[in-house]
């Protein structure tokens, strides 16, 4: 195997500069054998890397060297050990360990697991030698990827085309509605509309499988119930919009905050919200007493946003 050797050196008050190429250089993953020497494989990528923060340095006021370095077997046998990438792939794999896959928040751990997958894909492009544990971590990655999209299937219904029918309220009164049970902001925030806007005496049934609904009760939030995801709306979206609310500054409000944590967004006040309801549901495993606890933060929230519409 043959090697290349980058000797540099920069002038001591261009600090700016001595940042810059280090960062370059520990994001290849140099080995460095003394202050300013750095080593790498040589191949056509590390040539092309290492030219680059050579002229770099010379721009800088430095001066820099690429040597292509000839050894023998047996001076070079050790240089492998100093791209030994173990510990890198043990903290990976300990941070994909403590990823939840069936965490409430699917959207922030998709989110989570896609910054890990482009993690890997960094240190797999350093790892020159491909330690054992670079297949173990892309498995792991691609099971828990894997466990995920099955949990995202299983949670959030399709998006439906079509257009919202406007709906009178008096014909659904006293009604038992169901959706899937361990409720989550849609469901909690659909099943809070219902109960405040539409039918106050609603009864609930928390369904363990979607399959599960009987015909005669009027499912929301899943695939192939009467209220759900249609358009560009979450089914607390199509609801409200349904059934003439649409031009309600605070149900709009909250429905972006809904939408943001249901299927992805920017809302300011949903990080904040996610966190309260996870508490709660730390505290709280019956999904009626779930309702009510919830149904409260939500009349809150509601109110405050309304609020701010009218003073704004």
């Amino acid at each position: 195997m043959s090697w290349l050797l980058l000797i540099i050196s920069l002038p001591t008050e261009n600090a700016t500069a001595r940042m810059r190429i280090w960062r370059a250089l520990k994001g290849l993953g140099c080995a460095s054998l003394r202050d300013g020497v750095w080593l790498l494989p040589s191949n056509a990528g590390t040539q092309e890397h290492f030219k680059n923060i050579a002229d770099d340095t010379r721009r800088s006021g430095g001066e820099a060297w690429v040597l292509a370095l000839q050894v023998d077997h047996t001076q070079a046998e050790n240089f492998p050990s100093l791209f030994d990438r173990g510990a890198d792939y043990h903290a990976w794999l300990e941070e994909l360990r403590q990823l939840d896959p069936l965490a409430d928040d699917l959207i922030a751990t998709r989110k989570q697991l896609k910054n890990l997958k482009k993690k890997l894909s960094t240190l797999t492009d350093t790892d020159y030698f491909i330690h054992p544990l670079q297949a173990i971590a892309y498995e792991r990655l691609q099971l828990a990827e894997s466990a995920l999209q099955k949990c995202l299937i299983m949670s959030e219904p399709c998006f439906q085309a079509g257009e919202l029918e406007l709906l009178a309220r008096a014909d659904f009164q006293n009604k038992t509605w169901a959706t899937r049970h361990d409720l989550w902001i849609d469901r909690l925030a659909s099943a809070w509309f219902i109960q405040r806007f539409i039918d106050a005496q609603a009864s609930f049934l928390w369904l363990e499988q979607a399959i599960d609904c009987p015909a005669e009760v009027l499912g929301f939030d899943f695939d192939g119930a009467r209220f759900t995801h249609v358009g560009h709306y979450v089914t607390f979206e199509a609801l409200f919009h349904s059934f003439g609310w649409g031009h309600d500054l605070g149900l709009q409000r909250l429905g972006q905050l809904v939408h943001t944590l249901d299927v992805g967004g920017n809302t300011p006040e949903a990080a904040g919200f996610a966190l309260v309801l996870k508490g709660l549901k730390h505290r709280i495993t019956d999904d009626d007493q779930l309702l009510i606890a919830g149904g409260q933060l939500l009349d809150d929230l509601y109110y405050a946003f309304s609020l701010q519409e009218t003073t704004s």
